[in-house]
């Protein structure tokens, strides 16, 4: 059975979508969605001590061997998203039911949690695949489904929100499948190790040089890199809540995963001069954004579109420790994409959570409801010390191994560091600006309604999580430590 996990990941969540469709009423809808979640994260947890102890698994569909076949490959990169896109489903579907229940139509709620399974089967079918076609089948199926849950809320702020992101996600897609088209008329495969075997033959053709471009371009519009960030704001903002939290912990990491894999996999090694203009030009890129996401996250006044705008910053961290393309990058990059999943997946179930008693998604609307709700806020507060990077928590950690990356640099490491510094230090504002509104003004007058007890309690252990990581952080620096090594291929 074990040897099935790989296939497994992708067929439980896809199988049960339909199944969901059929199941009433809504808590029951929702329970079944939460245990295929579970399963899923149970699988990836597996797969991640089973690739720890005995490396890569290779599955083969249907037994027909690569390159005729098509294969799943799970290895030390692949299984640490594997965790975070499946951990962050469960843990939000687990604190989210009276957040979806309120936001999104009985009527709806069954199409609404098939839809999730299917984002949930598409986003863990790309960490999976081996092949680079059926990569852009499985984006397909997440993007597909993410627009039917980003417009299925009661906001409709949202519609043309998403309506941007479909036509920015269409466009990345589109560039990714011009770029592996153009590959595959060169090598005559669509397998990425066997791309990676017979690339060097016809690297010098412009057929490649044009994928790389387009490959690159697409999957940049995908990963919200600046500035190809703008369908990230107000996709977050108008979402429904938890939707929202789903969304910003896994999404453009998964992207962020697939550029990578792509990257150092066929390009970086093959093409003359590659690994120079990868740095030219994703390192400037990685500085505005952090710099950009800051700034416009101390000026916006909608509560979740701050922590948008803080994604769009954070994206920039992961963009420039891979951008360094150095061990100590790599695993800095790959840190930061679990701790952030972690922080910022916290802080968006928890302003879901306060958004149940909010007049409106303004920041002003929350003010006091941390006097009134004084453990969410307290989770909210930890896990944004979390992104600023305050010692003790698993944030700090992963700047911390950047700073180090950066200082192995040979040009521009003052430049860099004080970027990194400054668009902390700006982080200080914004998130204090959202506490202030949070703790500083009286409770709102009336009733004080408690939230869901056991929402509550999901939320204070995700919190705690991100302490417990920052003084016992050996767990995921062993899978960032084995992401670095998988992509740059130690230990092969």
């Amino acid at each position: 059975m074990l040897s099935h996990l790989p296939i497994l990941q992708v067929v439980v969540p896809m199988l049960m979508a339909p199944l969901v469709l059929l199941i009433q009423p809504a808590r029951l809808a929702w329970a079944l969605t939460l245990a295929t979640s579970a399963m899923a994260f149970a699988i990836a947890i597996n797969l991640v001590q089973l690739t720890t102890s005995d490396g890569p698994m290779l599955y083969p569909i249907g037994g027909w061997e690569a390159p005729y076949g098509i294969e799943l490959q799970v290895d030390g990169l692949s299984a640490l998203f594997l965790l975070i896109v499946s951990g962050a489903s469960t843990f939000v579907l687990l604190a989210g039911y009276q957040s979806l229940i309120s936001e999104i139509k009985e009527s709806k709620l069954n199409w609404f949690f098939g839809a999730w399974l299917l984002a949930l089967a598409g986003l863990l079918g790309i960490a999976v695949s081996g092949d680079a076609f059926n990569i852009f089948v499985f984006m397909e199926i997440a993007s597909l489904a993410s627009y039917v849950l980003i417009a299925g809320g009661p906001n409709r702020q949202a519609l043309p929100a998403v309506f941007k992101y479909l036509i920015m996600g269409t466009i990345g897609a589109t560039f990714y499948l011009i770029g592996i088209g153009l590959i595959y008329i060169m090598t005559g495969t669509l397998n990425m190790s066997d791309i990676a075997t017979k690339l060097p033959s016809v690297v010098d053709q412009t057929p490649i040089l044009v994928a790389a471009g387009f490959i690159s371009i697409g999957l940049a519009l995908k990963a919200a890199i600046f500035p190809m960030h703008a369908w990230l704001p107000n996709t977050y903002c108008f979402a429904p809540n938890m939707v929202t939290a789903f969304l910003a912990a896994c999404s453009t990491k998964i992207a962020i995963y697939v550029l990578l894999r792509v990257d150092f996999t066929l390009f970086q090694s093959n093409l003359i001069g590659h690994l120079i203009q990868f740095k030219i030009f994703l390192i400037p890129l990685a500085c505005m954004a952090i710099l950009a996401g800051a700034y416009m996250a101390m000026r916006d006044t909608l509560a979740k579109k701050i922590f948008a705008w803080s994604s769009v910053g954070q994206v920039g961290y992961i963009i420039l420790g891979a951008a360094l393309v150095s061990h100590s990058g790599l695993t800095a990059a790959f840190l930061h994409s679990f701790n952030h999943a972690l922080a910022k997946g916290t802080i968006f179930i928890g302003i879901g959570l306060l958004a149940l008693q909010a007049k409106s998604g303004e920041l002003s609307s929350f003010a006091g409801l941390g006097r009134r709700h004084p453990l969410a806020a307290i989770a909210i507060t930890i896990a944004g010390l979390s992104l600023v990077g305050i010692p003790g928590t698993a944030g700090f950690l992963s700047k911390w191994l950047l700073i180090q990356a950066v200082f192995e640099q040979p040009n521009g490491v003052i430049a860099l560091l004080a970027i990194v510094l400054v668009s902390s230090l700006m982080s200080v504002v914004y998130l204090a600006r959202f506490l202030e509104t949070l703790f500083f003004p009286p409770a709102p007058a009336g009733s004080e309604p408690t939230l869901p007890l056991g929402a509550t309690t999901i939320l204070v252990l995700l919190a705690l999580s991100s302490i417990y990581f920052g003084l016992a952080p050996a767990l995921p620096m062993e899978l960032a430590t084995q992401a670095a090594d998988t992509l740059l291929g130690y230990g092969k």
